[in-house]
């Protein structure tokens, strides 16, 4: 299970692995809770987001998560804005910063906003954040460092734009709050162990709830809304391709881009994977929009199908086979719930599939063929007088039949699920599976019968 945590100057990353097996990421954007859903995330945690100059995480996401039966933690910073706006909805907020958000005590983003670096240096914090000023002058008056002029610094912070916010320039305007120079130095020295860092405290609360979470058994959030699928979130989800959560287990042998090139020197091929790639995209947002959620089992239906299907029997077959395909462990955790989220899909529509199946047969040039050969082998069958063959038509038991068609017809082992295999293919049952069987296996050996 994927337990992800968007951090940057609160926390440092080695502080969120050290807390659990959690994959941390940088400070959250718009769409990054939506692509770490489709790439695994089972659990989600916010603290550090942006707030200007790169769109702020969208409240739609975040209930997109929720519908899909992720959990969502939000604390100390963006993580507890958007915890006290969207805790009715089934966000998980956590610490006094959410509390105070959610209770009214606190209203402004400025009051968590600061200043940080880039990546490169871990997203130091270059300000200080207003939460933490308060907190930090609470403790001073408890501790009888500044009784006085407490009340007045917290206003005079609070009017200092969020960048400029820090100790230094805060004290180096005592007197315009008619702080002494005496008291400046005494609140100055009691700092470097006095200070509270509430962010920090907020974020590590919100790891341990987390983890919590996990060992109790991961239960999937409980929501009572319907998650509206509308124009501007369509926009969103285009703009938002999935990117792995995983980039340093990938093999990264050769780029995307180099490798569509190659596909682009066959045109025909190149048109052919683009249209099923188009209609597995269209597919998997109508799933989403219908609600479509997949349990696990299903999941392992999808992987058990793929093993099946590409002879993957060993798991070190599997294995090389996600090397090859530049496949992290938790890219293919995803592909297979989007592998059952189609199958979910598929059952959903029914037979109404049939017709653009027939037509994407005629544009792969494939239906005459396939027309040909089922006339034949009507034509056949008839003059053997089994119009609708079944087991017994062929002289084999069901287990024989069933044997020659995978093993010896397909060159496969027998599948696992069989039930499974037959919904793969809009077969209603396993007797249907069994007279297409009996008729392929009459079709096949009508001069040997004959």
């Amino acid at each position: 299970m994927s337990l992800c945590v968007f951090v940057g100057p609160t926390l440092a990353p080695e502080k969120v692995r050290a807390a659990g097996d959690f994959i941390c990421l940088p400070p959250v954007a718009q769409g990054d809770v939506y692509r770490a859903v489709r790439d695994g995330a089972r659990a989600i945690g916010l603290i550090d987001g942006y707030f200007e100059g790169v769109p702020a995480v969208w409240h739609k996401e975040i209930l997109w998560a929720l519908s899909q039966g992720v959990a969502v933690f939000g604390g100390a910073s963006m993580g507890a804005l958007r915890a006290a706006e969207l805790c009715q909805f089934g966000m998980q907020g956590v610490g006094r910063i959410f509390e105070d958000f959610r209770d009214g005590r606190l209203e402004d983003d400025d009051e968590v906003a600061v200043l940080h670096g880039p990546a490169e240096v871990g997203y130091i914090a270059l300000s200080e954040a207003m939460v933490n000023i308060r907190a930090t002058l609470d403790r001073a008056v408890a501790d009888g460092v500044n009784d006085a002029a407490a009340a007045a610094l917290v206003a005079h912070a609070k009017e200092m734009f969020y960048q400029q916010r820090g100790w230094e320039p805060l004290l180096g305007e005592a007197a315009l709050v008619d702080l002494s120079p005496a008291a400046a130095t005494a609140l100055r020295d009691w700092l470097p162990e006095g200070r509270v860092d509430r962010k920090a405290e907020d974020g590590e609360a919100m790891l341990a709830a987390m983890a919590t979470w996990r060992d109790d058994g991961a239960p999937a959030p409980a929501v009572d809304f319907a998650f509206e699928w509308t124009e501007m979130w369509e926009a969103a989800v285009a703009a938002a391709p999935t990117a792995g959560l995983d980039p340093a287990t990938r093999t990264d042998a050769v780029g995307p881009d180099r490798l569509l090139d190659e596909l682009r020197l066959d045109a025909g091929a190149f048109h052919a994977a683009r249209t099923a790639a188009l209609a597995r995209l269209l597919s998997l947002r109508a799933a989403d929009r219908r609600g479509l959620g997949v349990e696990l089992p299903a999941v392992r239906d999808a992987l058990e199908r793929l093993r099946g299907n590409l002879g993957l029997y060993r798991r070190a077959d599997l294995d090389d086979w996600m090397r090859d395909n530049d496949l992290s462990p938790t890219e293919m955790e995803r592909l297979m719930e989007d592998e059952a989220r189609l199958e979910a899909y598929l059952a959903d529509l029914g037979g109404s599939i049939e017709p653009a199946l027939l037509d994407q047969l005629r544009l792969d040039d494939a239906y005459t063929d396939l027309a040909t050969r089922a006339r034949d082998k009507q034509t056949a069958l008839s003059a053997m007088g089994a119009p609708d063959p079944g087991p017994e038509d062929t002289g084999l038991s069901s287990a024989q039949l069933t044997i020659w068609y995978f093993e010896n017809h397909l060159g496969r082992a027998v599948p696992d699920d069989l039930d499974g295999f037959c919904r793969q293919l809009g077969l209603e049952s396993g007797a249907a599976l069994q007279r297409l069987m009996a008729g392929e296996f009459l079709f096949t050996h009508r001069q040997d019968i004959s």
